[in-house]
């Protein structure tokens, strides 16, 4: 009866720590702690032209190299948010970005965020790959919550979200104002009990066997992901 009153006890209940220097290694990908020196020149390579990757960032474009490494600079020691680069195991590059942000130990709550992948990146494996490292990271390390969030105008990442098995929350209305423009943001998160079955999704899904021999794949993340979901994205359902 307190249960249903107070809320489901959360017995032995320890803080998890927060999250270390330590690179993630996948067979794909390999994500490093973000290093001006080391990454910002590859990284501004990747991103150079393609402008429209920034519009829902709080920051960028970015004119120069020396642009993007001055920003790189400023955020590589950061403790929150805490930027991750994402090189491709099979040509060294790097070809993206993303962060854990809104970090709370206590409430074992964090984000995933700040996620800026390169053309030459997307629609493969290694941006897949680093998403479950990260989630994996998180969930390992003992937090109950993981999020994502994004401007609800933004469908592509909305539409990652869900792929991804986010279970879709809401929208906050005048949320924020970025850019001198209001941003709606539309809430998804994952909880630790959803995590032992969205794991073996993803595992099933990265799997070499799930590929021809022209890199296609067999079957869809957001098919396997979607018996996870605990809610579906009304807006892109209609």
């Amino acid at each position: 009866m307190d249960e249903a009153r107070l809320g489901a006890p959360v017995p032995d209940w320890t803080p998890p720590p927060r999250p270390g220097h330590e690179p993630l290694e996948g067979r794909v990908v390999r994500l490093e702690p973000l290093s001006a020196d080391i990454h910002a020149a590859d990284l501004h390579r990747a991103f150079n032209g393609h402008d429209r990757l920034w519009d829902y960032m709080p920051y960028g474009p970015f004119v120069s190299s020396g642009a993007y490494h001055r920003w790189a600079k400023e955020r590589e020691a950061g403790d929150d948010p805490r930027f991750w680069v994402l090189r491709d195991r099979a040509t060294g590059h790097c070809g993206g970005i993303a962060s854990y942000l809104r970090i709370a130990p206590e409430a074992g709550s964090i984000e995933v965020g700040h996620i800026c992948i390169a053309p030459e990146m997307q629609r493969g494996v290694a941006a897949t790959e680093a998403m479950w490292l990260m989630m994996g990271w998180a969930f390992g390390a003992g937090y109950r919550r993981y999020e994502w969030k994004c401007n609800a105008l933004n469908l592509a990442s909305r539409r990652a979200a869900q792929r991804l098995g986010f279970s879709f929350e809401g929208v906050f209305r005048q949320h924020l104002v970025v850019k001198g423009r209001n941003r709606d943001t539309a809430w998804f998160s994952v909880i630790d009990s959803e995590w032992p079955a969205l794991t073996e999704a993803f595992a099933a899904w990265l799997a070499p066997a799930n590929f021809d021999a022209r890199g296609r794949q067999r079957e869809r993340l957001s098919d396997l992901t979607r018996l996870v979901r605990a809610g579906g994205d009304p807006e892109l359902e209609t």
